[in-house]
């Protein structure tokens, strides 16, 4: 029932189809299998599953054919892997993804030539991995605020400043950095620079020890009088924050279907838990609470899905998206905790327990209540979209 998806009312194309049974096999047979390893592991990236993901396509899914990547460039379809990715695993659902989130703002500010020279790498069987720098230690999701100095000089810029929870900082070869080249301004001031890992004066902190989605590295960033020629700024002066925001609105789509996909996933593993055990002489799915709470779990996996799939569909329509796509991740997420919590409640003391994954998930689940901006500033978008209107209907 939780992986027939829907499509009564979204068809799906054959090649649509055949990427999702693709990924659906890939989380099952490989990224499942070491979900627990890599939790427990020392903080580092997970080279091995990434390698594997590269050599079928699935690091470079989301990038356009013509410079090698698998094609599907439309977000609704990039929503129908990602949720399969994540039900085999949060974490490592979202490294495999995260070439196709640093290709966002170069898809949406860069030149022909620019394109060419940072995304025709990552559709190789060895892509390096990539990364987006945005925040900052005192700019969460304020990023309009950020303090990190991008100063003209002759043929170029000279960068400065610190980044923090950079994901796949250190590992990650190519960089988009985003820096104000005018302080005085605040969205108008921000501007996208692109960046390699050697550049002089680009350093990073110790990995961050973290609660959960352990197999993506965290760091902090430093930018020490960096220096970036004219080629490698990524639109105009000016306009990183519209690349930023509009890159926003369709990660936050696809950071739903990350949510649904781990909300999936506990569901189902609580589910066939109850299938099997039994107490007080019955099995567990026949007890009233436990059955409820798995009917509660399966209808908020469908409903995030569902909203998820109609914030897709906005954006590759070109419509303003902005309050549907904070919706879908607000319900999306929020759906994962409550599915990640009803999975260990449903197993109990195992549940509670690392025998199972169900507590690993809960720890990946709470992530996606944080990034992408916090659900509180999810309420906010949606809140803002409602007042600027007199009905419900405006948010379409």
């Amino acid at each position: 029932m939780l992986r027939d998806l829907p499509t009564e009312l979204l068809p799906l194309t054959d090649e649509q189809q055949a990427i999702v049974d693709l990924t659906r096999s890939f989380a099952e047979r490989e990224i499942r299998p070491i979900a627990r390893e890599v939790d427990e592991a020392d903080i580092e990236t997970p080279w091995g599953i990434w390698r594997k993901a590269a050599e079928i396509g699935l690091t470079g899914f989301m990038l356009p054919e013509e410079y090698g990547g698998g094609g599907f460039t439309d977000t609704f379809s990039q929503c129908l892997v990602q949720e399969e990715l994540c039900a085999g695993d949060p974490g490592i659902g979202n490294l495999v993804a995260s070439n196709g989130f640093f290709a966002h703002p170069v898809m949406e500010l860069g030149t022909p030539e620019q394109k060419e020279r940072w995304l025709t790498p990552l559709a190789q069987v060895d892509t390096p991995m990539t990364s987006l720098a945005v925040t900052e230690p005192e700019v969460g999701s304020d990023s309009a605020a950020m303090t990190t100095k991008a100063v003209r000089v002759e043929g170029g810029y000279r960068l400065s400043g610190q980044k923090t929870w950079i994901s796949n900082g250190g590992s990650a070869e190519f960089y988009v950095v985003f820096a104000k080249t005018d302080p005085s301004q605040r969205s108008k001031g921000v501007t996208a620079f692109m960046m390699r890992k050697g550049a002089e004066g680009l350093t990073f902190g110790k990995p961050m020890k973290k609660m959960g989605q352990r197999a993506l590295v965290n760091t902090e960033l430093f930018l020490d009088d960096v220096f970036v020629p004219d080629e490698d700024r990524l639109g105009e002066e000016g306009q990183g924050f519209y690349g930023l925001m509009h890159t926003f609105d369709a990660s936050r789509a696809i950071l739903g279907a990350a949510a649904t996909g781990a909300a999936r996933a506990a569901t189902e593993y609580a589910l066939e838990y109850a299938q099997q055990r039994s107490q007080f002489g019955k099995p567990i799915i026949e007890h009233q609470a436990v059955a409820f709470r798995l009917a509660d779990m399966a209808t908020r996996v469908e409903t995030a899905r569902l909203l998820v799939w109609r914030a897709a569909k906005r954006l590759d329509a070109g419509l303003d998206s902005a309050a549907i796509c904070a919706q879908a991740k607000l319900v999306a997420s929020e759906a994962a905790m409550f599915c990640t919590w009803g999975a260990v409640q449903t197993l109990g003391g195992w549940g509670y327990s690392r025998e199972f994954l169900v507590e690993k998930w809960m720890r990946d689940a709470k992530l996606e209540e944080i990034e992408e901006g916090t659900s509180d500033i999810q309420r906010l978008i949606i809140s803002r979209k409602l007042a600027s209107s007199p009905t419900i209907g405006a948010l379409s």
